[in-house]
């Protein structure tokens, strides 16, 4: 017969990587390939993701499953802008994994005035 109290100290730690598991990339990206990528990029958002026209967020530092997740929704037609939407239907996962990658490892810092 199984033990209840070891089954429900069994719980969290079965959650916990159940979490992880999930919430990890399915692959990460390769910076360096992303750099390169991110040339197509620089027009708008710029190579150190900071944005050279107004209308363009800057997505320097954001993070590499945000980045992804929105470059997926262009690329699929669940997001929808007349520049990217073009952009992002010829990119692969990897392309996309290794821009979000690339754009993800720039440390973005922010000066607050006094």
């Amino acid at each position: 017969m199984s033990n209840p109290r070891a089954s429900r100290e069994l719980v969290p730690w079965v959650l916990a990587v159940a979490v992880l598991v999930v919430s990890a990339p399915a692959h990460a990206g390769d910076p360096a390939a992303g750099k390169k990528k991110a040339g197509m990029c620089r027009t708008c958002h710029g190579l150190d993701g900071v944005a050279r026209i107004p209308t363009a967020p800057h997505i320097a530092g954001e993070s590499e499953i945000y980045l992804a997740t929105q470059l997926k929704a262009f690329r699929s037609g669940k997001r929808e802008h007349e520049i990217m939407s073009v952009i992002a239907k010829d990119l692969s996962d990897e392309e996309i994994s290794n821009l979000s990658a690339w754009y993800s490892s720039i440390k973005f810092q922010v000066t607050m005035p006094e």
